[in-house]
C-alpha cells in the first residue's frame, strides 16, 4: 500500500514538472514570436480656462454643498448664501 503511494507521489510529480516545464517552453516562445510592445502614451489633457466660478466639476460640487446644507437648516435654496467653502 505505502509502495503504491509513493509510486502515485513520483508520478504526479513528474507529471506536474512536465507540464511546468512545457509551459515556461511555450511562454518563451511566445515573447520571442510575440514581444511586447508599450502602448502609446495617452495625450496630454487640456486644462479649461479658469473662469469666475472655477471648472464645471467646481460649479457643481458647490451646488450640491448648497442644497446640502439648505436642507440640513430646513429652508429652501434661495434662502441662504454660500459665500466661502474652504478645503482642508
Amino acid at each position: 500500500m505505502i509502495v503504491a503511494a509513493v509510486k502515485v507521489s513520483i508520478l504526479a510529480m513528474g507529471v506536474i514538472f512536465t507540464v511546468l516545464t512545457v509551459l515556461i517552453g511555450v511562454i518563451q516562445l511566445l515573447v520571442k514570436f510575440i514581444p511586447y510592445v508599450e502602448p502609446p502614451a495617452p495625450p496630454a489633457r487640456k486644462t479649461a480656462p479658469a473662469s469666475g466660478t472655477g471648472s464645471e466639476e467646481e460649479a457643481e460640487t458647490l451646488a450640491a454643498i448648497h442644497v446640502a446644507v439648505a436642507h440640513h437648516r430646513g429652508e429652501s435654496p434661495q434662502a441662504i448664501q454660500v459665500t466661502n467653502i474652504q478645503s482642508h
